[in-house]
């Protein structure tokens, strides 16, 4: 994977399940777009990228294969659906099938592809809203864990604040896989710093993946923290970045893919961090993260 970006958007499109179609955007609009901030990420020494944008809400595994030939990176699609922001981007039959049944729609994606594109996907992405889950979120939670079960993948959950997280660490452990197959996206929202040092003392993964968007001291002394804390090797980073949003002029503003290069980097390297904790942060870690690999309890 070498230096791998875990958490960032090509397109989005908040239109929700009910109207959603690939037709609302022209790919070689997108490409024209977006290809110039690719190619940057790489010349940054980019050479992964996994693309969070779930079924739903403009996941297109023929764009993102497309711009992957262009760009030389290893671009990386999910399965899952997103619950978060009360289900606006969860298709009809999620109200209705159970957990099991979902994760069946999620595995065949992963066995045989994508849509019949030859495409499949290569980590679980779901989300919930912030705190206690909601019955539908929790059966969310648990078809990712039967997914895993059967794939390996591992699983990445847009979360935010740590009751949710906790709350889906549990369900996960209950239903046989271990705290290490889960991802806490969005951990930077949390405000209690000890949170992050508990969930990845229990084995996640605490994502901080809003790097595109500022705070980058804040950024900066959370990392600190965990690597004095013996536990940088449970960190993930990335940018959040991106965002072509289909029904905007040119796809509305578009933020690139470098300042954890330009910003977050230069800081850490101020607070004592190495090359070797930077090789730990976007080489080592997501390799190990997003390894295809069961993890059980048993």
């Amino acid at each position: 994977m070498g230096k791998t970006l875990i958490h960032e958007h090509i397109l989005v499109d908040f239109i929700g399940a009910d109207k959603i179609s690939y037709d609302r955007w022209n790919k070689e609009d997108v490409i024209k777009r977006v290809l110039p901030y690719l190619e940057e990420a790489k010349k940054a020494g980019v050479k992964t990228f996994f693309d969070c944008t779930p079924a739903f809400l403009g996941r297109d595994p023929l764009l993102l294969k497309t711009l992957s030939e262009k760009s030389g990176l290893h671009i990386i699609t999910n399965t899952g659906y997103y619950g978060a922001v009360n289900n606006k981007y969860l298709p009809a039959w999620v109200k209705d099938e159970t957990a099991g049944s979902l994760a069946q729609r999620w595995i065949k994606e992963y066995k045989e592809g994508i849509e019949n594109t030859g495409v499949r996907p290569g980590f679980i992405k779901i989300s919930v809203n912030e705190g206690k889950l909601s019955e539908l979120h929790q059966k969310l939670v648990k078809a990712a864990a039967l997914t895993h079960l059967q794939t390996g993948l591992t699983i990445c959950s847009h979360t935010g604040k740590a009751p949710a997280a906790f709350e889906q660490i549990d369900i996960l452990k209950s239903n046989g896989v271990k705290p290490d197959a889960f991802v806490w996206v969005h951990a930077q929202a949390e405000s209690d710093k000890s949170l992050h040092t508990k969930a990845a003392q229990m084995g996640a993964w605490v994502s901080l993946d809003g790097i595109a968007w500022g705070d980058h001291e804040n950024y900066a002394d959370s990392i600190i923290r965990l690597k004095q804390q013996q536990l940088l090797h449970r960190v993930l980073i990335s940018h959040d970045a991106g965002w072509y949003r289909p029904g905007e002029p040119n796809g509305g503003q578009f933020t690139g893919f470098t300042a954890i290069f330009t910003k977050l980097l230069p800081l850490l390297e101020q607070k004592g961090c190495t090359a070797a904790d930077t090789k730990q942060l976007l080489v080592i870690n997501p390799e190990i993260a997003f390894t295809t690999g069961i993890r059980s309890v048993n």
